[in-house]
């Protein structure tokens, strides 16, 4: 289950799970912008190339806004960093980390917002522990298919 923490200028969101495939099969579809509804419920579309240094442009079911994060992380089948924002006034930092686990791979996924305006926006952001909770269920069948 996902788990949040927060403090005034820190909020936090982390699920993690365990995949039975490798992380070549999680980062594949982690990392496959045109598939992700496909197999993601938490997502409606992706445009953009997932690669290093590229802004996607990112539609959820929960929201009429396009999220429009950067690609600022590219580890291949190790880590992937999705941020969004300007610190220290207001920053969304997705971390997805894939750690080998025997023949499977530990999945973890990250939210963390954080800076100076986030008492006030704090209360206008749904609260993301059922969606991160669907997200892994979801990837973790995709992969396991």
């Amino acid at each position: 289950m996902a788990d949040k923490t927060e403090s005034a200028f820190s909020l936090r969101y982390a699920v993690s799970t365990t995949v039975a495939a490798p992380p070549s099969r999680v980062w594949a579809k982690l990392t496959d912008a045109k598939g992700f509804p496909s197999w993601n419920s938490t997502v409606t579309s992706i445009e953009g190339p997932i690669v290093l240094g590229q802004k996607l442009a990112i539609r959820v079911p929960i929201s009429d806004r396009v999220f429009t994060p950067k690609v600022a992380v590219f580890e291949p089948e190790t880590r992937m960093v999705w941020r969004d924002g300007f610190f220290p006034m207001f920053e969304g930092a997705r971390t997805f980390t894939l750690t080998p686990e025997g023949a499977g791979t530990r999945f973890e996924m990250v939210e963390h917002f954080r800076g100076a305006m986030l008492p006030m926006i704090k209360g206008s952001l749904p609260d993301f522990a059922p969606v991160f909770d669907r997200y892994a269920a979801d990837l973790k069948k995709a992969c396991e298919a």
